[in-house]
């Protein structure tokens, strides 16, 4: 419970110092139309008034600064923090957060809650767990004292050993946190038992989409090359395609997709490697994507991918009527036109196998 404190604090302290709309309570107005996968509650979220925006963001300073402390205010606050941290993650799960990780931050919450308020979850029956569990906690309220065991002796050592190696690995850590220059994301030591963390330090303020394309013109500079588009099985693509629910589940790629359209493809060569198959028309590579413009055709001649600017469409507005759930710009290019034959010396060089062409 610690540990799952410090990361609450230390997340919540570095959205205040990491980014000034965390500060001024605006960061709820770009979140759900900027977070990686968004869903149709988002969709709608997006558009909620300025006033519920900035009781959001307070809600979250709340839950992450304020209410880790509970947990040393004894049983009841403790019960308390085990609450709202779990109600914390439900809300963003539904509003399409990282889901996967809201269902595992619900994991060391559970510790919040004792035997006597999960008493209900035991059986009832004569002799049961629930029967057993009473008759323990009658005789510690009498002041009776249970003999302790070698297993609870063994546990005490545990526990201290361990505590002890916490405290002495947290040191850097609280370093790190009264530096100026806080790092967040990071690990201090080869164990990675105690680490820094603070997601969504930073806020992005506009969503860009990486769009991969392909063509069977035999020029690719050809004003007339058709180019088609592949989807993915959830992120944002085809504008008139409604975003998805995915929890409690996600797509790695499509997760992939979100953090490589913050950079260049030079820094995400598996994005070369990923318009290969594509090019080869590898089942595997396919497998791994909604849609595939060249199914039962030949295999394209040149990969390319384009980057655009998404943002929500007004519910209501002109673009909805038109069935359009988002609203796109195109940026610029973002990887050229590659061909499989082109690739070869890319993937000799990496000791990669080259796509046969089917």
């Amino acid at each position: 419970m610690t540990t799952c404190r410090r990361s609450r604090s230390l997340g919540g302290l570095i959205k205040i110092r990491g980014d000034r709309c965390w500060r001024e309570l605006t960061c709820m107005d770009y979140h759900y139309e900027t977070q990686p996968v968004p869903n149709p509650v988002a969709y709608f979220m997006h558009r909620s008034p300025w006033w519920f925006h900035r009781f959001e963001t307070l809600f979250n300073h709340f839950i992450e600064l304020l209410v880790p402390f509970f947990l040393f205010l004894g049983r009841r606050m403790c019960l308390v923090h085990g609450v709202l941290q779990i109600l914390f993650q439900v809300l963003l799960i539904v509003s399409g957060n990282l889901s996967f990780l809201n269902w595992l931050t619900m994991v060391p919450s559970i510790a919040c809650f004792d035997d006597a308020s999960l008493a209900f979850l035991f059986s009832a029956r004569p002799g049961g767990a629930k029967e057993r569990l009473a008759r323990m906690q009658g005789r510690r309220a009498a002041g009776e004292r249970l003999p302790p065991t070698l297993g609870c002796y063994i546990r005490r050592v545990v526990n201290i050993s361990f505590g002890l190696l916490i405290a002495y690995l947290s040191v850097p850590v609280v370093l790190n946190l009264l530096n100026s220059r806080q790092v967040m994301n990071t690990s201090f030591n080869p164990l990675r038992i105690v680490n820094t963390y603070g997601a969504f330090g930073s806020i992005t303020k506009e969503r860009t989409e990486v769009i991969i394309q392909g063509t069977s013109s035999e020029d690719p500079k050809d004003p007339a090359a058709v180019w088609e588009e592949y989807d993915f099985k959830c992120k944002p693509g085809d504008v008139r395609r409604r975003p998805c629910f995915i929890s409690p589940y996600h797509y790695r790629l499509d997760w992939l997709m979100w953090f490589a359209a913050f950079q260049t493809y030079e820094q995400n060569e598996w994005i070369i490697h990923l318009a290969g198959k594509l090019l080869a028309q590898e089942e595997s590579a396919l497998s791994l994507l909604a849609t595939n413009p060249f199914a039962g055709r030949a295999a394209p001649r040149w990969i390319r991918a384009e980057h655009f600017k998404y943002k929500f469409s007004r519910p209501g507005g002109r673009h909805a009527a038109e069935g359009k759930w988002w609203i796109r710009k195109r940026i610029g290019p973002y990887l050229p036109p590659v061909s499989l034959e082109g690739l070869r010396k890319f993937y000799e060089d990496r000791h990669w196998a080259h796509p046969a062409r089917p």
